[in-house]
């Protein structure tokens, strides 16, 4: 029999957060981060769109990528051959029926990024030309929005991780969790691994990892995300546009790499899984993206999909579990943990070592009631009262 391996903190999952928080927590402890996978972010880590926008997702969600940026801006020293943001900006689009939305959703994003703008129909066709006058009534810009680096953020993490002596173990999926003498036993087919801290960072599967651990489920909501590619119009250069954006979030489209990535924006619920495209989903995808443009999908290149996973009330669930306190939580991030993940990975770590939240982040206004399992086992209780 293997002699089990002893560390400060297990962490479980190396998509985006749990590469971040290896990174983070490495800093002064001890770290083992063990993934199932033969190479870590093989699900949605890998499948993101890869957008650095302030202005997507909750009000937690949008303080949180705040206060994000300034480490995407200004990565530590060595963290990245290159930059990890380049310019991108992104259009929001309203139909006719949509105008209101529009209002609201311009009037909630200015507050907390001033530099957001309205535009006329024509401003917006003059910078992507192939929206339709006849579909588009309305329209914002967010200048400031950018393209991610997911790769180089996430080989960054893992990298930076490393050399502080974390060890990345793969093909390590979690077999079995045992709790014995204040001690976390993981068996995993890369070994057996023992620490007093747990961090779940296992995305879609993170209530299954709790349930082996003996700990109550937060109710996670796995739900796909699918996207294609397409070639772009041909004759046109597609280079310098921005991200456009439906206000009523039924599609998004870009350039990617010379050619179009276009999503019907979906969240179809799903168990835990190595998601796919479905043909149905990029069909509609396909049909709206005609409907508000003059493209005609001829062909897709490529289709693919992700699972982005909430609770209930759409924000992450970051810090000690409220009845196992040994055992911490890193999961929720929906669709928003790449660009969230520099400043969630510094909460976790700043939690583990026994502090609050980091003084940028509270900044922004946000709380740990925000973030913490609480406000889920207080809602679950009042459930089972009512």
């Amino acid at each position: 029999m293997s002699v089990a391996e002893e560390t400060d903190v297990i962490v479980i999952g190396g998509g985006m957060a749990g590469a971040g928080a290896a990174f983070e927590i490495s800093r002064s402890a001890k770290v083992v981060l063990l993934e199932r996978e033969n190479h870590c972010g093989y699900h949605t880590t890998g499948r993101s769109a890869a957008s650095f926008t302030e202005n997507y997702g909750n009000g937690v969600i949008r303080r949180i990528v705040l206060a994000s940026r300034s480490f995407m801006t200004e990565p530590p020293a060595g963290f990245s051959d290159y930059p990890l943001l380049s310019k991108r900006g992104m259009i929001t689009v309203a139909r006719a029926d949509q105008l209101d939305l529009l209002r609201q959703d311009l009037e909630a994003a200015r507050a907390l990024v001033p530099s957001i703008v309205a535009m006329t129909p024509a401003e917006a066709i003059a910078r992507v030309p192939v929206l339709r006058a006849d579909y588009l009534a309305g329209a914002y810009i967010e200048p400031h929005s950018m393209d991610i680096d997911v790769n180089g953020l996430h080989q960054g993490f893992l990298r930076g991780a490393r050399a502080r002596g974390a060890r990345i173990v793969t093909n390590a999926g979690v077999k079995a969790i045992d709790r014995q003498g204040g001690q976390w036993r993981v068996e995993t087919p890369a070994g057996t691994f023992l620490a007093p801290r747990i961090v779940n960072a296992a995305g879609a599967w993170g209530d299954e990892i709790a349930a082996m651990a003996g700990v109550r489920p937060v109710g996670l909501q796995p739900k796909r995300r699918t996207a294609f590619n397409i070639p772009a119009p041909a004759g046109v250069d597609i280079s310098d546009w921005p991200l456009v954006h439906d206000v009523g979030a039924e599609f998004y489209f870009k350039p990617d790499a010379g050619q179009l990535f276009v999503s019907p924006a979906d969240a179809t619920l799903s168990v835990p899984m190595d998601a796919y495209a479905e043909d149905i989903d990029v069909a509609i995808g396909a049909e709206r993206l005609e409907r508000a443009t003059t493209i005609e999908v001829q062909r897709v290149s490529r289709s693919w999909a992700g699972l982005r996973t909430f609770v209930a009330d759409g924000s992450p669930v970051v810090g000690p579990d409220d009845e196992v306190p040994d055992f911490i939580w890193l999961v929720g991030q929906g669709g928003y943990g790449i660009k969230t993940s520099p400043a969630l990975s510094r909460v976790c770590a700043s939690m583990i070592a026994g502090g609050g939240l980091p003084d940028d982040v509270a900044r922004q206004g946000v709380s740990l009631a925000d973030l913490t399992p609480h406000r889920l086992r207080e809602s679950q209780r009042k459930q089972v009262a009512s």
